[in-house]
């Protein structure tokens, strides 16, 4: 790669999506061939702009392989609208992991963004290994509730102008909180929110029964996604770039002190009892309530403590960096970057 010009990673988890509540919710699930169109659309709008470099994360499950023969035939109609594309040098695992490495690399590797395909436990896996870099997200999970549905051509056209300096920083760029779980020392991460649930065990990890659950605490919390999140927005909503969250005490009492439907998988609303809600403030460690049980981090299940561990989160603001699809798309036709002449 030629280190003088702006690089975007890809990062397409092939496997978002794939949890239990595809079954036993009304959720679909993106294929291989439509996975491989969205980075296309993503590629075809980063050359627009003119990036010329992208690297992207290797995977097993085909995406690689339909990208490949389309930019192929692109080359031998003598078009080009898309940039080159190299993968990283990695081993491929279809985990998590592999999500987290490749972010570490395209660190390393320095790239100016990183676009992410898949939903919130993708993007809380690459954060947790960006760094500084701004990444961009495109919705392809079960709960979407960190990534906004946008257009996968239009995110291309956002990130190449940010990418190649069109865009002032102050405009492309936007702070974003996020929640921090210690466990005796032990430190996870969430984008969106953290539940408390009260069996220990892990099992299928994606959160879809509602009677066990105990405490939640959200970054935000708007009311229009899918996900625990939207719990905490139908009480009381707060928005991404409010210094503050929300903690939310469920009762499962019958009846419980507040009821409230709320739509936590794809075509599943279900009824939750709420005791009380509270202002979450930033940078103050919050004990968990619950001696032991398990702890969900973006709606899967994570991690499990008992009575010795005492858990505590903690909101963090200004914790990693989002680029705004939106003001960046408004900068580049108020300054005219689209236009040819």
């Amino acid at each position: 790669m030629n280190k003088m010009l702006p690089t975007v990673g890809i990062i397409a988890n092939p496997v978002s999506a794939r949890d239990i509540r595809r079954i036993v919710a009304h959720a679909g699930n993106l294929q291989v061939t439509d996975r491989a169109n969205i980075v296309l659309r993503l590629l075809a709008g980063l050359g627009a702009v003119g990036i010329r470099q992208v690297l992207m994360m290797p995977e097993n499950a085909g995406i690689r392989h339909h990208v490949t023969r389309d930019l192929k035939r692109s080359v031998n109609m003598g078009e080009r609208r898309f940039p080159d594309v190299d993968y990283l040098d990695m081993a491929v695992t279809a985990s998590t992991d592999d999500s987290v490495r490749a972010a570490r690399m395209m660190r390393e590797a320095r790239v100016s963004a990183i676009i992410v395909l898949g939903g919130d436990g993708t993007h809380r896996a690459v954060v947790s290994a960006c760094g500084d870099v701004p990444i961009a997200g495109v919705s392809s999970g079960t709960n979407n509730a960190f990534p906004k549905f946008k257009e996968p051509t239009i995110v291309g056209l956002a990130v190449g102008l940010t990418a190649m300096g069109a865009v002032p920083p102050e405009v492309a760029f936007q702070s974003n909180k996020m929640l921090e779980v210690d466990i005796s020392g032990r430190k996870e991460i969430a984008l969106v929110d953290v539940a408390i649930v009260a069996e220990r065990f892990v099992g299928a990890r994606a959160l879809w029964h509602t009677e066990n659950f105990k405490e939640l605490y959200v970054s935000f919390a708007e009311t229009e996604v899918i996900g625990m999140s939207v719990v905490a927005g139908i009480l009381d909503p707060v928005d991404r770039k409010t210094p503050e969250g929300r903690r939310v005490v469920f009762d499962n009492s019958n009846p419980p002190r507040h009821l409230l439907q709320a739509p936590i998988a794809p075509g599943v609303i279900a009824d939750i009892g709420i005791d009380y809600w509270e202002v979450l403030l930033p940078d103050v460690a919050f004990p968990i309530a619950e001696k032991e049980g398990s702890i969900a981090l973006d709606g899967e299940r994570e991690l499990s403590f008992s009575k010795n561990d005492q858990p505590t989160v903690t909101l963090r603001t200004n914790a990693f960096r989002t680029i705004d699809v939106a003001a960046c798309m408004k900068s580049g036709a108020k300054t005219r970057l689209l236009r040819i002449n």
